[in-house]
């Protein structure tokens, strides 16, 4: 690319996103519900006078920041590790450095107890292997960062059907205690269309030894979803998806005890809670 075409590119998407911006500094953003507790989200309104998002940064990750009806918001999603009590984000801008604290609230998440083939709680040596060569590459997929904000962030369910499973579960597989559950599973019959609930960009798809046929799909300012155990896959890396659109049908693949939607939605680098987006 010339330096010419390479500047012509980058007015154009700063462009884009300022206008992305005002649309939604005039209609104002649909939010996502608060609920400020170990996998949960805080919104804060900013005290600031920047044109353009400011720098709001969570745990070394830079947190979602739009414009609600002309006012600077930060959309924080807290990790299912923070402890109850205080909690610390940081603000940059023209005026400088300075703390967004908060409290974290306890939350209590139950447990459930899961049989599944035993090859699926103690891997292999070519099993942990491949698991960990498939954690480098989804960290580095949920660790994106791309301009354009989300469209929305209120949600309507990628699959219509029951949850089979909460966010937040302490899970038991064969008596044996793992990490909690980091997304909602929805039961639904394989074969099932997988609709996006928003305007996104495909950032990877693949075959995973727990998730089964999976993809990601970025929303920009570090918001990502996550669709598993699916039968099928209907995209691919790098594609700009419009909300409404199918990209894959309900499966089993992976580590699954039966047919449904693992959807899980990661938020400055922590998963939380898909329920606080839906519509």
């Amino acid at each position: 690319m010339t330096h010419a075409s390479f500047a012509n590119a980058a007015t154009r998407l700063i462009a884009l996103v300022l206008a992305s911006t005002a649309v939604h500094a005039a209609t104002g953003m649909q939010l996502p519900e608060e609920n400020a507790v170990p996998g949960g989200i805080k919104i804060i309104r900013l005290d600031t006078a920047a044109e353009l998002p400011p720098y709001v940064e969570v745990d070394g990750h830079r947190a979602l920041v739009l414009q609600d009806a002309g006012v600077w918001v930060a959309v924080i999603g807290i990790p299912l590790s923070a402890p109850v009590g205080p909690f610390h984000a940081r603000l940059r801008d023209a005026a400088g450095a300075r703390n967004l604290d908060f409290a974290v609230s306890d939350k209590h998440y139950t447990t459930q107890s899961l049989k599944v083939a035993p090859g699926k709680v103690d891997l292999s040596a070519a099993d942990l292997k491949r698991n960990e060569r498939e954690h480098e590459l989804m960290d580095h997929a949920l660790n994106r960062w791309s301009e354009l904000p989300p469209t929305t962030l209120r949600w309507p369910p990628p699959v219509p059907g029951v949850r089979s499973s909460s966010f937040g579960l302490r899970r038991v597989f064969n008596g044996e205690s793992r990490n909690p559950h980091t997304g909602m599973d929805i039961a639904a019959a394989a074969g099932t269309p997988v609709i996006l609930p928003a305007d996104g960009t495909v950032l990877d798809t693949g075959d995973y030894f727990f998730t089964g046929n999976t993809i990601l799909v970025d929303h920009g300012r570090g918001l990502i979803s996550m669709y598993c155990h699916l039968s099928a896959i209907d995209v691919k890396p790098g594609q700009r998806i419009a909300a409404g659109t199918r990209i894959g049908a309900v499966g089993m693949t992976g580590r699954a005890t039966g047919p449904h939607l693992h959807w899980a939605l990661s938020l400055n680098r922590a998963w939380v809670d898909p329920a606080l987006f839906l519509n």
